[in-house]
Parts: C-alpha cells; sequence; structure tokens
C-alpha cells in the first residue's frame, strides 16, 4: 500500500513540474533555468514544511510517503539541475552556470529551513 502512496504523488508531482517549468521558463528570455530552479526551491519548501510538521506529530507517515517521496520526488529534480549546469558550461555560459550551483543549493536550503520553521509555528 505504501508504494501506491508514493505512485499516487508522484503523478501530480511530475507533470506539476513539468508545467511548472514551461510556464516560467516561458516567460523568461534567458538562458538560466529559471523553471527548474522554480520547481526545485518549491520542492524543498514542502518538504521543508512536511519534515517539520512530521517532527510536530502532525503529519501522518502516509502522508509523508505521499507528499514528500512521491510529489516532491518528482517534483523536485537533480538530474535536470544538473543537465542545465553542464548545457550552460558546454554552452560558454559558465557565470550562469556557476550562479546556477550557488543559488540553486542555496534557495535550496532556505527554503527547506523556512518549510521546517514554519511548521514549527504552526504546530509548536
Amino acid at each position: 500500500m505504501n508504494w501506491l502512496l508514493v505512485v499516487l504523488g508522484a503523478m501530480v508531482g511530475a507533470p506539476l513540474r513539468y508545467l511548472t517549468d514551461r510556464a516560467v521558463q516561458a516567460r523568461h528570455d534567458s538562458l538560466f533555468p529559471w523553471g527548474t530552479f522554480v520547481v526545485n526551491a518549491t520542492g524543498c519548501l514542502v518538504l521543508g514544511l512536511l519534515t517539520g510538521a512530521a517532527s510536530a506529530g502532525a503529519a501522518d507517515p502516509r502522508l509523508q510517503l505521499l507528499l514528500g517521496t512521491g510529489l516532491c520526488g518528482a517534483l523536485t529534480t537533480y538530474s535536470t539541475f544538473s543537465y542545465e549546469t553542464l548545457r550552460l558550461t558546454e554552452a560558454g555560459s559558465g557565470l550562469y552556470a556557476a550562479v546556477n550551483v550557488v543559488a540553486s543549493v542555496g534557495a535550496g536550503l532556505a527554503a527547506a529551513f523556512a518549510g521546517v520553521s514554519l511548521a514549527d509555528t504552526l504546530w509548536a
């Protein structure tokens, strides 16, 4: 039964990632991969919030499987982040590649910490 929760979450997360990426990227005339940046930071925020809620006893383990492993696992994408960073480097945009790495890791960590902090505020 647990695997079904993961599959259901992923069935929402994967198309959401694709559609969000396309919508965000269509609004920017830039080589920088804004769509992937947004979905990864958003996924980190949701996962941080879920982790904080679980630590406070407010999130059921099944919800963690559905939203954490399923939704966030399919929404966020380390492989696309890596590919786009490599593509930027190969295109001669080393500065964009470096900014992508630093900003993505920084924003992801900040979003995860913000999610945990928000959960602590809501369920403390």
